[in-house]
């Protein structure tokens, strides 16, 4: 990704400016319509970097402005996928939703995010993250009436990933995210075939690869269904030693302020890891000092070197100041570990 130690990130969405979504409403309608609204997206990303820079992140991401759902904004440019025939089914095994209905073949008959893709490379001489969802979440977040397998839907989806993957790269992208919160539910499903799904997505990428498991935004249901976890969340354990083996680059996850044991981190030592030290269910802004314990406490299992802070999921939820302080949180949390580092023999 870079060369600087401890590389600051985010995960994926920033809010929304008030001018083009609803502010603090999770996938809120357009503001804006026609080419008001397609320049409308691109103030929005380049409000975004803009943000990023001056706060100070090493790695720059659109911040999902130009979308409106992680999933669904890259379905519905799929052949395949009837969004006026509509279903109710259970999200992650968490809450309902209304979605749309596979009808046929699915298929990919041009590309999604490209042009988004380089409108960011033209702000930025940093290097760029690109997130797109993972197949698992992707058939899980859909009512299939053609396929009646999951696992063919998945391998599909992981197919047409690639091709949007291929052409991100080649459109200056330098770390592809893939974002599979369905891994920390589905366990036998990523055992038997999820993983392998993902490394097809991932297969013959020279841009550094990312999935990010997270246990969700910091929206009512998710926060629910952590209540119920108890005092360790052990998730991550059924899916580290399977990505330790795998052909993934960087394993991201949530960390500060839940209830994951962070020796679990050591499952996937040797990869990169890309550790969630900012909340995104409060809107309490972190003290640079907060973000710097949790980064000195996992660093007892994760080298210096492969250390990325981020944050533990996307702030699309948030207020929009809140969003922008918690990055400066980051960045200056990092800063202390860097300067404690700079004097040690840790890894660099």
């Amino acid at each position: 990704m870079t060369n600087t130690l401890l590389p600051t990130s985010i995960v994926g969405s920033l809010p929304k400016p008030a001018w083009l979504a609803q502010p603090e409403v999770l996938w809120s309608p357009w503001e804006l319509s026609g080419d008001a609204l397609v320049e409308g997206k691109q103030d929005a990303l380049r409000a975004a970097v803009h943000e990023q820079r001056r706060r100070g992140l090493d790695i720059i991401s659109d911040g999902e402005q130009t979308r409106q759902h992680f999933v669904t904004t890259f379905i519905e440019h799929l052949d395949g996928v009837d969004f006026s025939r509509r279903e109710t089914v259970r999200i992650r095994d968490r809450y309902d939703a209304s979605v749309p209905t596979v009808v046929g073949a699915v298929s990919r008959r041009q590309p999604v995010f490209v042009d988004d893709a380089v409108f960011l490379r033209e702000q930025t001489d940093q290097p760029i993250k690109w997130a797109l969802p993972g197949p698992m979440t992707m058939i899980d977040t859909l009512a299939d009436r053609h396929y009646a397998s999951r696992e063919k839907l998945a391998w599909e989806f992981a197919t047409i990933l690639n091709q949007e993957a291929r052409e991100l790269e080649a459109a200056g992208v330098d770390v592809i995210q893939f974002d599979e919160p369905a891994f920390n539910v589905f366990f036998d499903e990523m055992k038997d075939w999820g993983i392998a799904a993902l490394e097809r997505a991932a297969e013959g990428l020279r841009a550094e690869t990312v999935v990010h498991i997270c246990y969700g935004y910091g929206i009512k249901a998710n926060n629910d269904w952590k209540a119920t976890l108890g005092d360790e969340w052990r998730q991550y354990e059924e899916s580290f030693p399977l990505l330790q083996r795998s052909t993934i680059d960087v394993v991201s996850l949530e960390s500060h302020h839940s209830h994951v044991p962070l020796e679990l981190i050591e499952l996937v030592r040797g990869k990169k890891v890309m550790l969630g030290a900012i909340d995104v269910a409060s809107d309490e802004i972190e003290s640079p000092e907060d973000v710097a314990d949790t980064l000195r406490r996992a660093l007892a299992f994760v080298d210096a070197d492969k250390l990325i802070p981020s944050t533990n999921c996307g702030m699309a939820p948030l207020p929009r100041g809140v969003a922008h302080d918690k990055l400066s949180a980051l960045v200056a949390g990092a800063d202390i570990v860097r300067s404690e580092l700079a004097g040690s023999d840790a890894p660099r």
